[in-house]
């Protein structure tokens, strides 16, 4: 029988194959969205909506705490690989979107004057197209009208090109291109048109009815007599499925793209839709005219009208790099550089101080912990020295030249009962004359106890146990028993 399983090639070779894969998915940009601060109901939709805008590469449930700073975002991006930072936030006046590049910046702040939710633009849509397989791929990334006009346009188109992966136009699948992101710049208000499509392809070259045969819904044909009346006619057509198509949006497919009638070689028709969206927070916008493209456009949201405020060279911190409503001379520039580089040099030289304090407190506690150590060694060798040896007693430069005559006189003393003359032993320590006591002193000697009030101890011998007091009227209370007994009383007589 043939072994089941896989052989070791195989299995070497898928092995290499998904560490290919991890490696090259981490190597691509990953993102967090999140709202900070009191942001609102819907200011947290759309954050939520800026999440499918950016899937599969962010983090959909993502949880950010009001206790959570953005050092604690930074600090848990880096392990994870993440690239960049998409964080909205209300005042009472204006909606701030920021976009962050880690870990060293910049930071690009904008001001939100209009947005659509996706909800709104759906709702508003005849019939929508969106699914989940749109979202297993990033989107197509389109910028338009990002030209010289400055370095710090320049700089956001940087910015957004970097949020996604790059492709190669050679070796792309068209098929995992489901989605576009079209970022549009207007040099005159300098706002950016933020729009978010759905990618379909169609088919051209066949008669209406042809077309309508293709789609995934079949045409109600109970109204007509034969087929040949559909594909000739194109009976039952809305006006918008028999849209003409021109040259201006016809193109022909370099690859074969899943749906029906798109081969590879073949001629497919090219359509921007746009919608009109009712809801809350909606706003209109019309199309100039009709673009080349390769593909058709569906709108699914979020929709979104920015204005750039200001660059920050850090992470939300930093050298102002660029200000729409701000702007200073050189002569300001140089004096803010200077201030902010007199600054660092003060800061340089309080931490070289507390490494050389922290230094030096080291050194210190080590050469106290040494000369412990020391003394304890020292003290633990005398103390196991030989114990019967003779003690040689105080050296004479400790006893004093006094205490040989102190000696003599105490000998004298005792020998004789009376005090030595002053002139016998000049350096002897004298003692002061015992006075006669007082006769309060000699009453307070007489009383037992030494004259104090203090009762006398209790007699060791006494037995322990439960001990009897006296009550009223010869009765005694027993501590052990907690009742009273009183004294025997005599019998009546009965006559």
């Amino acid at each position: 029988m043939r072994p089941s399983g896989r052989s070791r090639h195989q299995k070497r070779a898928r092995a290499q194959a998904q560490l290919r894969n991890l490696e090259a998915y981490a190597a691509q940009p990953h993102s967090f969205v999140f709202a900070r601060g009191r942001a609102g109901r819907s200011v947290r939709q759309l954050s939520l909506d800026l999440r499918r805008v950016m899937e599969p590469l962010t983090a959909t449930r993502l949880q950010v705490q009001k206790k959570n700073s953005l050092k604690d975002c930074v600090a848990v991006a880096g392990p994870l690989g993440v690239t960049h930072f998409l964080i909205l936030s209300k005042t009472e006046t204006n909606i701030y979107f920021k976009l962050m590049r880690l870990p060293g910046g910049p930071t690009l702040t904008f001001r939100i004057n209009k947005y659509t939710l996706v909800r709104d633009v759906v709702s508003s849509l005849r019939r929508h197209r969106m699914h989940e397989q749109q979202f297993t791929h990033p989107p197509l990334l389109v910028l338009n009208n990002f030209g010289p006009h400055g370095m710090h346009v320049k700089l956001m188109a940087t910015m957004f090109q970097n949020l996604f992966p790059s492709i190669n136009v050679h070796k792309v699948n068209l098929n995992t291109i489901k989605r576009c992101l079209l970022i549009n710049y207007n040099p005159d208000s300098q706002e950016l048109d933020f729009r978010h499509y759905s990618i379909k392809v169609v088919p051209v070259g066949a008669s209406r009815g042809m077309k309508k045969l293709l789609q995934e819904k079949f045409p109600n044909m109970s109204r007509l007599q034969d087929i040949s009346e559909l594909l000739a006619t194109g009976a039952g057509l809305s006006e918008s499925e028999a849209e003409p198509d021109g040259e201006h949006n016809i193109t022909e497919l370099p690859q074969a793209i899943a749906g029906r009638g798109n081969m590879r070689a073949q001629q497919s028709a090219v359509r921007l839709t746009e919608v009109r969206p009712s809801g809350r927070g909606g706003f209109l916008w019309q199309p100039q005219g009709r673009n080349d493209s390769s593909l058709l456009f569906l709108q699914i949201g979020p929709r979104m009208t920015l204005q750039l405020i200001k660059i920050q060279e850090g992470v939300g911190e930093g050298n102002m790099l660029f200000h729409s409503f701000v702007h200073k001379t050189d002569e300001e520039l140089q004096a803010i550089l200077a201030a902010k580089e007199e600054k660092m040099k003060l800061k340089a030289q309080r931490q070289d101080q507390q490494a050389q304090n922290v230094q030096r407190k080291q050194e210190q506690r080590e050469a106290h912990r040494k000369r412990s150590l020391a003394g304890m060694k020292r003290a633990r060798g005398e103390a196991d020295g030989d114990s019967d040896a003779e003690d040689p007693g105080i050296p004479p430069e400790v006893e004093g030249p006094g205490q040989e005559e102190d000696d003599e006189a105490e000998y004298f003393r005792q020998a004789v009962g009376e005090e030595p003359d002053e002139d016998m032993f000049p350096n002897a320590r004298w003692r002061r004359p015992i006075r006669p006591s007082s006769k309060k002193q000699r009453v307070k000697n007489q009383r037992p106890n030494g004259g104090t009030n203090r009762r006398p101890p209790k007699a060791k011998d006494r037995p322990c146990g439960p001990q009897t007091k006296l009550g009223p009227r010869g009765a005694t209370w027993d501590n052990g028993q907690g009742r009273i007994r009183g004294r025997a009383r005599p019998l009546k007589r009965v006559a």
